[in-house]
């Protein structure tokens, strides 16, 4: 009976350890060329891969690119600063692309006509945890948006335009 107390418990515990563990987290605040701040993004590392919440405004209404690029700098007015898409594995751009997109890829953004949007999207081949494939590698990363739409194919970065917003990824 002792036995079968100790055993209940120890599984109990690892239980409510298991339960109390927080999933890793981080946000980036988005700002404009102008450093004006135009959204908050907030990130999630789920079981199926990290999830970006978005939500921004004052920006051009229409479609635009929205990446996860591989450098953590947001230097107005160009953001050049942040790099290419983050691409740990060395792929090829485009989420339409048969041999693999870069990680960093992820669907277009729609702002309405209000210069708000608001999306979410799960970002598989990321992590907010350890490894080549973590956002938080030693240059960081960053969220830019750009200011045409992503034509899902054109290598390196899908024809996408000046980038007119971006946000460092921190925890």
């Amino acid at each position: 009976m002792k036995n079968l107390i100790l055993v209940f418990s120890l599984t109990l515990l690892s239980v409510s350890l298991a339960f109390s563990k927080t999933a890793a987290t981080a946000k980036a605040d988005l700002a404009n060329c102008k450093g004006e701040h135009v959204g908050t993004a907030t990130l999630k590392e789920t079981a199926q891969g990290v999830s970006v919440a978005l939500e921004v405004a004052n920006l051009p209404p229409g479609v635009h690119g929205f990446h996860l690029h591989a450098v953590g700098k947001c230097e107005a007015p160009d953001f050049k600063s942040a790099g290419g898409h983050f691409n740990p594995e060395g792929k090829q751009h485009g989420m339409e692309n048969p041999e693999g997109h870069h990680a960093g890829d992820l669907q277009n953004l729609t702002v309405n006509a209000q210069g708000k949007a608001k999306v979410k999207v799960v970002v598989t081949g990321v992590t907010l945890g350890e490894g080549a494939n973590s956002l938080f590698h030693p240059e960081g990363t960053a969220i830019v948006i750009h200011a045409s739409p992503d034509d899902m194919k054109s290598d390196p970065a899908g024809n996408a335009g000046a980038r007119i917003a971006c946000g460092v990824i921190t925890k």
